[in-house]
């Protein structure tokens, strides 16, 4: 797993690399609604994604997490179907009702079933390098979102200049994100950590959560502000210091967001001494959001390391995914 993060800049090239040579067929129909489909590390691209196009783009896009595809898909839904090995269950289901109701669909996956069904349907499809952990390989997926949507006119060409400065920057300041990664790692070892931030970041929230289960081997959780102001903060009633809270901030959180923060944490404070901030660089909403999601890998990893664990290793889905198997 450190191997594999520490070739999330190569990663990322290599994507872009990947979506500059794909091609995409031209829609039959009007493209009026977005669906993305696709669990864990082949899902959590969407959401992002789904964040960081929401002001650019004319049309609404909703990330799919399930068996199901909302009632809305039809011929004017673009389907983008996410399987990092193309044989998840529930993307499979889904990917056959897309089918069924008539909607465009366009897929990224190393292989599987999935690349099978795109064949067999000759549909539009990109692949990508298989063989690791789907969390490992979000550069890969994340990346070719921007280019489907790209392909199918729903979205200009900016995000490219912004995903090669983000490289860059990952790149030149790869000293100091290990050196914050490894104190915050510090800080939240032996905690329950949960994590803060801006709502049209939360995506990057949801990634660095699902980092710490998977990689640390660590329950924790996460909100978004302002919505935890309207719930979650009245909840902090109890002294506990084993609980370690993460602000995730970026120079672009809206200023009553930036607000709510700074009294939220004075509330915190008065329950947990762990509080702690984790501040964004670069230019860019792209190039905060693939540093956040460097620097979280990179305290999974560390934490993985205090933990004692291995960071690879996911028996219990494997446990689950045989489990289902044989029903």
């Amino acid at each position: 797993m450190k191997n594999l993060i520490e070739s999330f800049p190569e990663q990322l090239k290599e994507a872009i690399d990947i979506g500059e040579k794909a091609t995409f067929t031209k829609p039959k129909h009007k493209i009026q609604n977005i669906v993305i489909t696709g669990l864990g590390g082949s899902g959590i691209g969407g959401t992002i994604v789904q964040q960081l196009t929401q002001d650019k783009i004319e049309v609404p896009i909703s990330v799919n997490k399930g068996y199901f595809l909302p009632n809305f898909v039809n011929e004017h839904t673009l389907l983008i179907v996410s399987s990092y090995s193309g044989n998840t269950e529930e993307t499979l289901m889904a990917f056959d009702a897309g089918l069924k109701a008539n909607a465009k669909i366009a897929c990224v996956t190393s292989g599987g079933m999935v690349k099978a069904y795109a064949e067999q349907h000759d549909l539009d499809f990109i692949q990508i390098p298989g063989g690791n952990p789907p969390r490992a390989c979000l550069g890969y997926s994340l990346t070719q979102l921007f280019y489907i949507l790209k392909g199918y006119d729903l979205i200009d060409a900016s995000f490219q200049k912004d995903l090669v400065e983000a490289v860059a920057l990952i790149i030149d300041e790869k000293e100091s994100i290990h050196k914050e990664a490894k104190d915050i790692a510090n800080k939240l070892h032996n905690k329950i950590p949960i994590i803060y931030s801006a709502d049209n970041f939360e995506g990057i929230s949801i990634r660095f959560r699902q980092q710490v289960n998977e990689n640390s081997k660590m329950l924790c959780w996460h909100h978004a502000l302002p919505e935890m102001n309207h719930n979650e903060l009245v909840g902090w009633k109890d002294k506990n210091d084993d609980i370690a809270v993460i602000f995730f901030r970026t120079d672009e959180d809206f200023v009553r967001t930036q607000r709510r923060m700074e009294i939220s944490k004075e509330i915190i404070s008065k329950y947990t001494s762990n509080i702690y901030e984790v501040h964004s660089k670069g230019n860019s909403t792209i190039e905060r959001s693939i540093y956040l999601i460097n620097l979280g890998d990179w305290i999974s990893w560390y934490l993985s390391e205090l933990h004692g664990v291995d960071a690879t290793e996911v028996n219990v889905i494997d446990f689950l995914k045989g489990s289902l198997a044989k029903d």
